[in-house]
């Protein structure tokens, strides 16, 4: 039965998804007993600008590089245009056993605007993934686990700069087209 699936979801606006990310959903397959990662393409995230690649292009680049029998990229939210987590939680809670929401450690900052952060707070165990210049402070988690990855590279950093070091090769040209043509 799907229900008893053990579920990690990795949300984000992969506005390019880079080798960290790729890094992290390797991890996550290694230190977390689940069934399936569920790599889940943002349509909108409500606390940042409107990404610079078509939310379409973005869930094509995860379909390009996220390649593992234990890892589903999904459409949900792009299909659904959903804004929020929580949204997404309640689907995917329906279908699978969701244990775990991926998170960067750079997204703590802003747990407490989350739409029904309390609800999902109480639903789920918070993956942290890290890296050196970003400080960690989960006093608002209930349960978590800090994993720390190093590479130092950021979408944001890779749209500013147009450095393509960390990205796959699958989607390289496709990202620097796109870049170029912001």
């Amino acid at each position: 039965m799907i229900k008893e699936l053990r579920v990690a979801i990795f949300g984000g606006s992969f506005s390019p998804p880079h080798l960290a990310h790729q890094l992290i959903a390797k991890k996550v397959l290694e230190v977390l007993d689940v069934d399936l990662l569920i790599i889940l393409p943002a349509y909108q995230n409500p606390l940042k600008n409107r990404s610079s690649a078509s939310p379409e292009q973005r869930l094509q680049w995860c379909k390009d590089v996220f390649s593992d029998k234990k890892i589903e990229v999904s459409s949900y939210e792009i299909d659904n245009k959903i804004l929020y987590t929580y949204q997404s939680l309640e689907y995917f809670n329906k279908i699978y056993d969701t244990k775990y929401l991926i998170i960067g450690a750079d997204n703590l900052k802003d747990l407490a605007k989350w739409r029904n952060f309390e609800w999902i707070n109480d639903t789920i165990t918070w993956i942290v993934f890290t890296r050196d210049e970003i400080c960690l402070d989960t006093s608002l988690l209930k349960r978590y686990k800090v994993i720390k990855i190093d590479m130092p590279i950021s979408s944001t950093k890779i749209r500013e700069n147009g450095d393509l070091i960390y990205i796959d090769d699958k989607i390289k040209q496709s990202v620097k087209t796109q870049l170029e043509g912001k």
